[in-house]
């Protein structure tokens, strides 16, 4: 059973930063992608970054590129969303993705049927 559990949301000022953890459990985590997306209250969920299962290459919406950095470690399982200069904007709950493909080689999915299986979501809120 393939179990994604989200650590390091909290309450950060604007300008701060917070490292989002994801362990993932269950299935050969080197050979997903994986995502991050994010949902605000009354918003759809929406695509926040994705890195390829060797991590090779990172995708980010327009809204974080410059202050958001995914990074993963097969060793320990885990996929990070390092964010920074964080915004009131960025207030959301974050759930981490795990790539419905294995190795995929075709474009890196933005929406969110592109992924299996989700963890719970951790609360991110930005004061100003």
């Amino acid at each position: 059973q393939v179990q994604l559990v989200e650590s390091g949301g909290g309450l950060v000022q604007a300008g701060g930063s917070l490292r989002l953890s994801c362990a993932a459990s269950g299935r050969t985590f080197s050979s997903y992608a994986m995502g991050w997306f994010r949902q605000s209250p009354g918003k759809e969920r929406e695509f926040v970054s994705a890195i390829r299962s060797n991590g090779g290459m990172t995708y980010y919406v327009d809204s974080v590129k410059g202050r958001f950095t995914i990074s993963r470690d097969s060793a320990k399982n885990t996929v990070y969303l390092q964010m920074n200069s964080l915004k009131p904007e960025d207030t959301a709950v974050y759930y981490c993705a795990l790539d419905r493909a294995i190795s995929r080689t075709t474009p890196i999915r933005r929406d969110i049927k592109g992924y299996e299986y989700w963890g719970q979501g951790t609360q991110v809120t930005v004061s100003s």
